[in-house]
């Protein structure tokens, strides 16, 4: 049977995603004294790479692609399998299976698939010359060298962060771009409507052709290259290059019929990053981290959270590693504050916490006018969130409230002059009526949403 004879240190440990979050899995499993055979398996030929700079600096052709690669904190002695697609698990023979026709054996398995970029939903438009995403570094060459060719307009379809980025850097590079966006804001998924209508203003006097409320039905072409699109609103865009933003999807297609508890939210873990199987019973032997992980988090209420932050990929990746090889008593909880950060439209954005956790939010400091502010979110009378606007040396200060439960709204500093003291409702939307996707994502019920559903069978 694949698992005798493991014994924390020593056995074979699989490791199924290659980026982020595997890397750093890898580096803590030798550091902690794993001395076993370690595997890494990735679908892209590309061996690990950091991913925030693919829609900032690589955009703006100040980095190449392909320098981009992530730096090693260490040696990792292990068999890379890159290129290569997982297409299976078997649990009961505890082995991974590839799409090359080879089985891997394991003693322990890290989960690490993350996401994709969620493509344009018509296949035949999705083909046409000049429609991208931005997901992957080859992703990144591509849009880089579209952007270099001086379109007359670039279209960029949701209106999340990465949509906002590279409406960004196309502004920056003197392109005119046009953003459609299905919710009432950009940004709004993730921040809310306060942040959302100032991310809109900030945008528009970008001279971002920006529109909200409206969804693109068709992408138009001519000899097979993309010519505009058609608006829900009745209106045209001429465009030669269009971004789809719309979100990502969890890399969990692999896992069918593997009995875990996978599906398009990700893969459900307990806080020590071990893998339920669709019954609710934690395994012993499966851990997952990263993006495509949903874990409980104390103070969400333990609801289940999705992460797509750099951040939590690395904290998560440490904690599933060290539990991989340590007994029970000494394993950890994978406890960590949310954190993020953007680079748009001249403005640094960073948040500590679940802004989507909220019932209200206050502007604590500063204001939306001069466009420097740190936004307090609060659920039920506690400090659940905070975004800074270039005023980030003040979120440590929040982290701990955060983590203390302190009272919402915080009380104001000597040095504080908010503009509006007053706390208003933080307005956050229905996932189902953006286009762009939270970058965190709340897998149980909404704050202000409580529906319980029970189902009755008979015998």
């Amino acid at each position: 049977m694949a698992g005798e004879g493991w014994g924390g240190h020593s056995g074979r440990i699989v490791i199924v995603g290659a980026s982020l979050a595997g890397l750093r899995a890898a580096e803590t499993l030798r550091a902690e004294g794993f001395g076993g055979s370690l595997t890494v398996v990735g679908d892209e030929p590309h061996p690990p790479y950091d991913r925030p700079p693919l829609s900032k600096q690589v955009l703006l052709g100040r980095v190449r692609a392909a320098d981009a690669g992530l730096p090693r904190r260490r040696a990792v002695d292990a068999r890379w399998k890159l290129g290569v697609r997982a297409s299976g698990l078997d649990p009961v023979e505890k082995r991974v299976l590839l799409a090359d026709g080879e089985h891997l054996p394991f003693d322990r398995l890290l989960i690490a698939t993350g996401t994709r970029a969620r493509p344009w939903p018509q296949s035949d438009e999705a083909r046409l010359d000049g429609v991208l995403t931005l997901r992957t570094l080859d992703d990144a060459a591509r849009l880089a060298e579209r952007l270099d060719a001086g379109p007359r307009r670039v279209l960029v379809i949701g209106a999340g962060f990465t949509g906002s980025e590279i409406a960004s850097a196309c502004r920056e590079r003197g392109l005119a771009v046009t953003v459609a966006e299905r919710g009432p804001a950009p940004l709004v998924g993730a921040l809310g409507g306060t942040l959302g209508a100032f991310a809109a203003k900030l945008q528009r006097a970008h001279g971002v052709d920006l529109r909200c409320g409206v969804t693109v039905t068709a992408l138009r072409g001519s000899g097979g290259r993309l010519t505009g699109a058609d608006l829900s609103d009745g209106t045209r865009i001429d465009a030669e290059v269009a971004v789809v933003a719309l979100g990502a999807v969890r890399n969990t297609e692999w896992l069918a019929g593997s009995g875990l508890a996978a599906g398009p939210r990700g893969v459900a873990c307990d806080a020590g990053c071990r893998a339920f199987n669709m019954y609710g019973i934690v395994t012993d032997d499966v851990f997952v981290a990263g993006d495509v992980a949903r874990f409980p988090h104390p103070l969400f209420e333990y609801q289940m959270l999705s992460l797509e932050h750099w951040g939590n990929a690395v904290a998560q990746a440490e904690v599933a590693a060290h539990n991989m090889v340590s007994p029970g008593p000494r394993r950890r909880p994978h406890l960590t504050v949310p954190a993020f950060w953007s680079s748009q439209f001249g403005l640094n954005i960073k948040s500590v916490g679940v802004p989507t956790f909220s019932d209200q939010v206050v502007i604590a400091q500063g204001s939306l006018k001069e466009g420097r502010l740190v936004a307090v979110y609060g659920y039920r009378g506690r400090v659940t969130a905070a975004v800074s606007v270039n005023r980030a040396k003040w979120l440590e200060h929040y982290r701990t409230l955060i983590e203390s439960a302190a009272p919402f709204p915080p009380p104001a500093g000597a040095a504080d002059r908010p503009e509006s003291p007053v706390p208003v409702p933080s307005d956050v939307p229905d996932p189902k009526v953006l286009s762009h996707g939270p970058t965190v994502a709340l897998t149980g019920h909404l704050p202000d949403r409580r529906l319980a559903v029970v189902v009755r069978q008979n015998g």
